[in-house]
This record gives C-alpha cells, sequence and structure tokens, in this order.
C-alpha cells in the first residue's frame, strides 16, 4: 500500500524499509541462502548473532551485535532486536518465549530482596524494559523485534515481527512459581506474559507466534570436506610454524 499524502508529511524524518510483517521474498531467498552457507561451513546451530548477520546481509544494513540496549541491526533510522528460539516445529508452534535481556531491581532500584514485595519488584522489572524502549527509541523509529524460530535440523523456520513497545505496569499481576521465579499475568486474562528470574535477572516476554508468520525451508547442502578447504587454502607445511 503506498504512504498517504499528508500536508505535514515534510515533518516526516524517517521511512519503513517494508510494512510491519510484509516482509519481501527476495529478503526471504537472501536470508535462506546465509543459512544455507552456514551449514555449507559446517554449523551446528544458529545463534542470536548469527541471526542478525544475516538479516543485516539481506536487507545491507548495519548489524551492531552489542549486547546492550534494544537495537541489534539498523537501517537508517530503523531498528530491528533480533531474536530466535528452537523449536520441534517452528510450522505449528503457537507460543514461544523470548529471552529479552537482564533486568536487575536491585541496580535500577534498590531492591535488594526480589521477594519481599513481588508486585513492587514486577513493576520494577517492566519499568527497567520500559525505559530500554525509551532509549531505543529516541534514536531509532520504527523499532521492531524480528523472530526467527528454527527448527532442530535447521532447515524449517517460521519468521514475523513485532512492535516493541512499553508494557503498562498496572496491567498485570505478578506471583511466584515452583522455582521461585516471578511470572507476571494479564489481570483481565490471566495469561503468562512474563517470566524474571531472580537469579540472573533474566527477563523473558511470553510471545504469540502469528497466523501470518512467514514460513520457510532451505536445502541441506553438501559439506565442505576437509581436504577441499586445504586445498583451496593451498596450504603446506609452512603454515604451521613449531616454537618447540
Amino acid at each position: 500500500m503506498k504512504r498517504p499524502k499528508l500536508r505535514d508529511s515534510s515533518r516526516l524524518i524517517t521511512s519503513e524499509l517494508f510494512p510491519i510483517n510484509e516482509i519481501p521474498e527476495n529478503l526471504i531467498v537472501k536470508i535462506g541462502g546465509y543459512f544455507v552457507y552456514l551449514l555449507y561451513t559446517g554449523r551446528k546451530d544458529i545463534s542470536g548473532s548469527d541471526w542478525g548477520d544475516a538479516f543485516s546481509y539481506a536487507i545491507e544494513a548495519k548489524h551492531l551485535d552489542s549486547p546492550v540496549g534494544i537495537a541489534d541491526v539498523v537501517f537508517d533510522k530503523m531498528a530491528w532486536s533480533m531474536k530466535t528460539v528452537k523449536n520441534v516445529n517452528p510450522f505449528t508452534c503457537k507460543k514461544i518465549r523470548l529471552i529479552s535481556g537482564r533486568c536487575s531491581p536491585d541496580y535500577s532500584y534498590g531492591i535488594t530482596d526480589p521477594h519481599k514485595d513481588i508486585q513492587e519488584t514486577g513493576r520494577a522489572v517492566l519499568g527497567i524494559w520500559n525505559e530500554r524502549i525509551n532509549i531505543a527509541q529516541d534514536n531509532y523509529n520504527p523499532v521492531r523485534t524480528s523472530i526467527l524460530v528454527r527448527s532442530n535440523d535447521l532447515l524449517s523456520y517460521c519468521l514475523f515481527e513485532e512492535e516493541n513497545h512499553r508494557y503498562r505496569t498496572s496491567d498485570y499481576i505478578w506471583e511466584v512459581n515452583n522455582n521461585g521465579n516471578l511470572i507476571g499475568r494479564n489481570i483481565d486474562t490471566g495469561e503468562i506474559c512474563f517470566t524474571w528470574q531472580p537469579h540472573g535477572s533474566q527477563f523473558t516476554i511470553h510471545t504469540i507466534v502469528p497466523n501470518h508468520a512467514v514460513k520457510f525451508q532451505i536445502k541441506q547442502p553438501p559439506l565442505l570436506d576437509k581436504e577441499t578447504i586445504l586445498n583451496a587454502l593451498h596450504f603446506d607445511e609452512n603454515w604451521v610454524k613449531i616454537l618447540g
């Protein structure tokens, strides 16, 4: 759909590379090609950093590859947080859990005992997330999360995007599960939306996989054998220096 003509369009300082969840087929082909390359070189799994490399390669963007902050891949004023999870069947999974960084209520709010008042701790966890979104949106707009669900054999994939947004803390109630972790439920539906682990301060967002997610497969490439690689490199004894 074309961008609408508005009288104040001159104020627009950024434009979307493509509408959210309308990922062009040529980008899917480039992403798939990057994964074929990884498998061809003997890769046994695909990490979040690999996913950032593949996506930035496909859209010709910059992969910041930083462990701090929301923005992983940036293109002009757009930014994506890159997430990947493994699932037995990416084509049928309905809900996944996205590790979304470490949130320390102790460091950020001085909450030394997270179980003393779990509602306060839960609000603090979401407050830290919301502040990270504020920082990202101060520098980029829009800010999305690009989510890749990969199969165990790395041949099947499910891909979708979400707009990164702040959470209203009053919409959730917190409780402690059997593992001593805090879980945040939507007050209206009772659905579990978040998990926070006091040990390590890891924050996880429970995410629904939409029906419109892109599903694709790649072929298993032949592996490069050792002799082929060494011959291509013109390897000889001069490549090894014995020091003693």
